[in-house]
């Protein structure tokens, strides 16, 4: 069989199976360009510390701009793509006013950028939590510049932001990518108050209905997860709460949306919990 017969099959199947995801408005986000978009957003949380780029008092304002323009462009474009998708899935008639979701989208991504202010305090306050938590960290700029939990952090409350305002997909492809950078798996649904802290970090699990207080410390292996993966399920609460000043030790499972840790609880490693735990409770293997 010779090349142009291969190439054909390819497409045949292209055809037949689906799987394709052509460019053009009416396609589905694009994970690169949703990647790169993370990036400068990450860049636009800490400038000058995951790039080669010099940042300098003269030149900061002009980066600045040229990367909030560049979010704000890219980000419409692929939340307006996801828009129109969950509005076709919900609309047998196909028809879908595209105008709407660009101004949607438009409003969406300028929140996001309106809020960086507030999100850069949140985040701040997680650092100060990973600086405090961990013996090893000499400074707050060493657990910038190179501590996985943070970034995994970091990305989920960017995501979680968008989550929040209504936005599809986009979300979940930002939490997913750092998923595989970091081996944390945090569902941009989650909600995790403020001074968080993960320490190590791989193998970390947290569901999309889990609810965490403030002062929080979880270490690596640790999963909240839940009983049920009944597709059934879905809209309900289906993973734990995790109440103010809990610490976690590594490879603790703890499952159930009816599961509470009260607070100032500590969880040792490898437990497993299905069942509430009173406030101030020490819990082992």
């Amino acid at each position: 069989m010779n090349i142009e017969n291969l190439v054909e099959n390819i497409l045949d199947s292209y055809e037949k199976d689906g799987g394709t995801n052509k460019s053009g408005s009416d396609s589905f986000p694009n994970r690169e360009n949703v990647v790169a978009m993370l990036h400068d957003l990450q860049l636009l949380i800490f400038p000058g510390f995951k790039t080669a780029e010099e940042v300098n008092s003269d030149n900061l304002k002009y980066i600045t701009g040229q990367r909030v323009n560049r979010i704000i462009l890219t980000l419409t474009n692929e939340i307006k793509k996801a828009l129109i998708y969950k509005a076709r899935l919900v609309n047998e008639e196909n028809k879908v006013e595209k105008s709407h979701c660009f101004a949607l989208a438009e409003k969406a991504a300028l929140a996001l950028i309106e809020a960086i202010p507030e999100l850069r305090k949140t985040i701040k306050l997680d650092v100060t939590a990973a600086f405090n938590g961990d013996p090893a960290a000499k400074s707050n700029r060493e657990v910038i510049i190179s501590y996985p939990g943070l970034e995994a952090i970091v990305v989920y409350r960017l995501a979680h932001y968008l989550h929040e305002c209504g936005v599809p997909v986009i979300p979940r492809i930002m939490t997913e990518h750092v998923h595989g950078k970091t081996g944390i798996d945090i569902h941009p649904g989650a909600k995790i108050g403020e001074s968080f802290f993960i320490d190590h970090g791989t193998g970390v699990v947290i569901g999309e209905t889990t609810v965490i207080g403030k002062n929080v410390k979880i270490y690596q292996g640790v999963t909240l997860g839940a009983l049920s993966v009944k597709k059934s399920l879905q809209d309900k609460k289906r993973h734990p709460t995790i109440e103010d000043d809990v610490t976690i030790y590594a490879n603790a499972t703890i499952l159930g949306g009816e599961t509470i840790i009260g607070k100032g609880s500590t969880i040792g490693g490898n437990s497993w919990i299905t069942k509430s735990v009173p406030a101030g409770t020490m819990v082992s293997k």
